[in-house]
C-alpha cells in the first residue's frame, strides 16, 4: 500500500535512538525527508546517515528541548531545511519512575519540562505550518497514563495530561485541518527495558535471559516490543489512506492494558 508520505517532511524529538530513530528510518523508507532533534550530536549523525543510505534528506539539531528556546530553533531548521513541515513526532523525554514519598519538586518539574511542555511548544510552534499542509501531529505518551501505580506516579501523570492534550489538541485541528493522535506504547525493546534488565540481574543473581522472560511474564504478554513497530504505526497514522484517523489515543502494548 503506498502510504502518501513520498517527497514530505516530519520532525521528531527524541530521535537519536529507540523508538525516534526507528520512526526516522520507517518515514525515510516511505519516501519522507526528516529533521532529527535530541541531546547527542554524534547519535543524531549516525540516524542522518543511515537516513542518507535509505536515498532521503535529513537534518539534525542537537539540543536540550527544556530550554525553551530549542523547540523554535527545531521547527525553525527544519522548516529552512525543506520548506515545509507535515508532520510532527513529540517522542522526547523519559519521566523518572517513584513514588509520591520518593520524588522530589525537581523531579517533578524535570519530568513535565521535557515530555509535557517541550511537547507543547513543539506543537504550537509547528502548528502554522502543519496547518498549512493538512498535516499531523503523533505523540508518544505510555501505557501508565492508564493505570496509576505507586511508583510510576509522575509517569502516569505526564502521559495522562498528554493524552488529555492529544484530545484537546485534536479538536483544535478539525478547524484548521490539523491531525493529531497519540500512542501508548507497552514495553519496548529500547535501552530503557535493558536498564530494567540489569537492575532485575542484579537484584535477583539471575542471566539477562531469565531477568527479561520474568519482567515478560510479569506483564502477562506474549512478547516486548520492538522500535521498528512504533514507527511503522506513526508511519501508518500519518498516511493518506487513514485521513479520517484523528483524535486516537491507540494502545500498542502487546496486550499489556486490560482497562476499557
Amino acid at each position: 500500500m503506498d502510504l502518501g508520505l513520498g517527497g514530505r517532511v516530519a520532525l521528531i524529538s527524541g530521535a537519536s535512538k529507540g523508538i525516534g530513530r526507528a520512526t526516522a528510518l520507517a518515514l525515510a523508507d516511505e519516501g519522507m525527508d526528516v529533521a532529527l532533534v535530541a541531546r547527542n550530536a554524534d547519535q543524531l549523525e549516525a540516524v542522518k546517515r543511515e537516513v542518507e543510505a535509505r536515498g532521503r534528506r535529513a537534518v539534525v539539531h542537537a539540543a536540550d528541548l527544556k530550554d525553551e528556546a530549542a523547540a523554535k530553533a527545531a521547527v525553525d531548521a527544519a522548516v529552512a531545511a525543506f520548506g515545509r513541515l507535515d508532520l510532527l513526532v513529540n517522542n522526547a523525554g523519559a519521566t523518572k519512575g517513584g513514588s509520591i514519598l520518593t520524588l522530589s519538586d525537581a523531579d517533578w518539574r524535570d519530568s513535565f519540562d521535557l515530555k509535557f511542555f517541550a511537547t507543547m511548544r513543539l506543537s504550537r510552534l509547528a502548528w502554522p505550518h502543519l496547518k498549512k499542509s493538512h498535516g499531523g501531529i503523533v505523540n508518544i505518551a505510555g501505557v501508565q497514563a492508564r493505570v496509576g501505580a505507586s511508583d510510576f506516579i509522575a509517569v502516569g501523570a505526564v502521559n495522562a495530561a498528554l493524552l488529555l492534550a492529544t484530545k484537546a489538541l485534536a479538536d483544535l485541528g478539525v478547524a484548521d485541518g490539523v491531525r493529531v493522535n497519540a500512542i501508548n506504547p507497552g514495553t519496548i525493546e529500547t535501552g530503557r527495558l535493558t536498564a530494567r534488565v540489569d537492575r532485575y540481574v542484579a537484584a535477583h543473581k539471575v542471566t539477562p535471559e531469565e531477568a527479561k522472560e520474568a519482567l515478560r511474564k510479569d506483564e502477562r504478554v506474549a512478547r516486548f516490543g520492538k522500535p521498528e513497530e512504533v514507527g511503522a504505526l506513526i508511519a501508518a497514522i500519518a498516511s493518506r489512506p487513514l485521513e479520517f484517523l484523528h483524535g486516537a489515543i491507540i494502545e500498542f502494548d502487546g496486550g499489556k492494558t486490560r482497562a476499557l
